[in-house]
């Protein structure tokens, strides 16, 4: 595993303090000003997380409807690992975990999700659901409850399937006239949405763990 130091500026009027990897000659002068830099402290290795708590939803899938941008993709794989996704469906254009670039925001969960390709996310929809799957959908609209104070239905170990759509047209209409439960996480600034990725991590972690 890549180990980091954090590094300080050494000029007095800079004192720029920036993370580098150990080892790595471009830590040695300040990318600011360009004047020599010196360890300031070694960062704690990352280890097994000290907080651990099982999923509420133990069969829960996840499916990403042409996620464009290979950023979000990467970033949500890492997220859905962590809250316990037990599936990852990707829809249309997402980019599968073999692509060479999810990688760098993935940071290794690309490779420890099961997933599955689908030309068209709402025959996916339509065969999950004809399976047995609850499908829940994030999107805004007027028929969408807000989350943080919808009652999650149960049982736990009830199969579902969780929809995000694309950055700029959401989930496709016909899988949203197909969902059981349309979520929308509440909103207070003057933007009426957030990034996907983002937008993920709040609500599965609030599905999962609230």
């Amino acid at each position: 595993m890549q180990r980091y130091e954090i590094r300080q500026c050494e000029a007095a009027d800079c004192q720029f303090r920036f993370p580098v990897a150990v080892g790595d000659k471009a830590g040695t002068r300040c990318p600011h000003c360009g004047a020599p830099t010196a360890l300031a402290a070694m960062p704690q290795a990352g280890g097994t997380p000290q907080i651990t708590t099982p999923p509420r939803y133990t069969q829960l899938a996840l499916l990403l409807d042409n996620i464009r941008s290979l950023y979000n993709v990467g970033a949500i794989m890492r997220t859905a690992d962590g809250a316990g996704i037990a599936q990852l469906h990707l829809g249309g254009i997402t980019a599968p975990p073999t692509h060479p670039k999810l990688a760098k925001t993935a940071l290794g969960a690309e490779s420890a999700l099961p997933w599955t390709q689908h030309r068209n996310s709402v025959h996916a929809v339509q065969q999950l659901k004809s399976e047995g799957y609850k499908i829940w959908v994030l999107e805004e609209g007027e028929t969408a409850v807000n989350l943080f104070t919808a009652a999650l239905p149960q049982p736990a170990n009830q199969p579902v399937l969780l929809v995000i759509g694309n950055e700029k047209v959401g989930v496709d209409p016909e899988i949203v006239a197909l969902a059981d439960q349309i979520f929308a996480l509440p909103m207070s600034g003057v933007k009426n949405s957030l990034n996907v990725a983002v937008a993920f991590g709040i609500a599965i972690y609030q599905i999962q763990f609230g």
